[in-house]
């Protein structure tokens, strides 16, 4: 069981989002990533923002969790808020229909993460409500035969209704978003502005 924790880890970067790995969390082998093989040590060791801790992950998006808290994200009558980089320039009607590996945020992380995250505040971000936003399946390697073992091709969404996902090593559960809402829309971070978000 992965015990929530009881508030949002400090470092030299304000925050740590929940779903975060830590140098002292290993994956026993990082080559093939499978549910229920990364060590449980959250705040040991120095976070790795570019990493995503398959358990906390997987808790967070069945369960709805603040992927930067988790505690509940929030939700009202237009849907469950998620905070989302800025791809609407990738289809018409984006995100509607969306595959998504981030789990929902809460208000008050949502108005923290475009603060304090590198990413967002570069690529700019918009906040969303998803009415619908049924799991669709797992995110990971697909693999071709190499000549001594398999090999890893690309990571990729695959759909639980897909005979091909039993043969591929999750590191991630996926949602899909429907009945969407843009309720915020932040541009690019821009030199000089002080701030990002309300």
């Amino acid at each position: 069981m992965i015990a929530k924790p009881a508030k949002i880890a400090r470092t030299a970067n304000p925050v740590v989002p929940c779903i975060a790995m830590w140098s002292e969390e290993t994956v026993s082998d990082p080559q093939l990533v499978v549910w229920d093989h990364a060590t449980i040590n959250p705040g040991r060791g120095k976070p790795r923002f570019a990493r995503i801790h398959v358990h906390r992950q997987r808790r967070a998006m069945r369960k709805l969790l603040c992927q930067v808290c988790g505690g509940p994200a929030d939700h009202d009558r237009d849907g469950v808020l998620w905070l989302l980089p800025d791809r609407t320039r990738d289809w018409p009607d984006w995100p509607e229909g969306m595959l998504v590996a981030e789990p929902p945020i809460c208000h008050p992380c949502a108005h923290l993460a475009t603060r304090t995250c590198p990413a967002l505040r570069a690529e700019g971000h918009h906040l969303i409500r998803a009415r619908a936003h049924p799991v669709y399946g797992v995110d990971g390697f697909r693999y071709r035969r190499g000549p001594h073992s398999p090999v890893a091709v690309e990571s990729e969404p695959v759909a639980f209704t897909d005979p091909a996902v039993r043969w591929i090593p999750a590191s991630k559960l996926v949602r899909m978003l429907r009945a969407c809402t843009v309720v915020e829309k932040n541009p690019p971070y821009s030199a000089g502005a002080s701030d990002i978000g309300p």
